[in-house]
């Protein structure tokens, strides 16, 4: 078990945010939970770490929006994510922790850089075979190794303006999906010690807690605020991701 007080310090905050975004409050803000969690341990331990607890959030999203989902985009979207998870299971063995480190600060401070500098919306779209497998192995690869497919899959889904109980109960199957499928991969290279395991049990209870406070955020409190407030720390995480990572690899 992790007994750095500085640790918890960032897994809490993050597991919570996780915990949110399945809650249906502001998706897209899961993505700083692996980069939080880096700053006191490796990104492929983080990542460890969280995959059981994501697997307890994936069962409390599946029942509450239990009988909505597109079953159209879900198959084309779910074969291009077991070809990214493929992908990313053979790739991320050859990257150092310094070059994920670089990784996820470029994925990072992009996001954000989409996030306050994408164009308007464009005109509504629809199921599409091509996007759809290209984004759904994206989304794969991403997930795979720091359990960040939620920025491509919405920039699949979003330009559908599906209806929002039937937009995330889609995404719910979709990552219940993958990240049953991620714990082959993860199993077989071993990151299923029992310090990543106990660790993981330990904080296992923040995960609903999270979950429940995006369903309370949802309809209390706006969410353009904690977009910007998530965003910026994002940022900054992802620019001292960079940097440390720069430094190892150039050291």
């Amino acid at each position: 078990m992790i007994s750095d007080p500085f640790f918890y310090l960032c897994a809490i905050p993050a597991i919570l945010i996780f915990g949110m975004a399945k809650g249906g409050f502001g998706g897209g803000i899961a993505v700083v939970s692996v980069p939080l969690m880096s700053l006191a341990i490796s990104p492929v331990q983080a990542a460890a770490i969280l995959l059981p607890i994501l697997l307890v959030m994936d069962a409390v999203a599946l029942w509450s929006f239990r009988g909505q989902w597109d079953r159209a985009n879900l198959k084309i979207i779910l074969p291009g994510a077991m070809v990214g998870i493929l992908l990313g299971s053979m790739g991320f063995r050859y990257l150092s922790e310094d070059m994920i480190r670089i990784l996820i600060g470029v994925i990072a401070v992009a996001f954000c850089l989409n996030y306050w500098f994408k164009p308007a919306a464009q005109t509504q779209r629809g199921p599409d075979k091509l996007r759809g497998s290209i984004w759904g192995a994206v989304a794969g690869f991403t997930s795979f190794g720091i359990h960040a497919g939620g920025p491509p899959i919405n920039i699949y889904l979003l330009p559908q303006r599906l209806e929002k109980s039937l937009l995330m109960g889609t995404m719910a199957i979709f990552f219940a999906v993958v990240n049953v499928v991620k714990l082959i991969p993860y199993s077989l290279q071993g990151s299923f010690d029992h310090t990543n395991l106990l660790t993981a049990a330990i904080l296992m209870p923040v995960a609903p807690v999270g979950v429940r406070l995006g369903f309370y955020l949802l309809h209390k409190v706006s969410e353009v605020s904690i977009y910007r407030i998530c965003y910026f720390f994002l940022f900054v995480v992802g620019v001292k991701l960079l940097i440390d990572g720069g430094r190892g690899v150039l050291v």
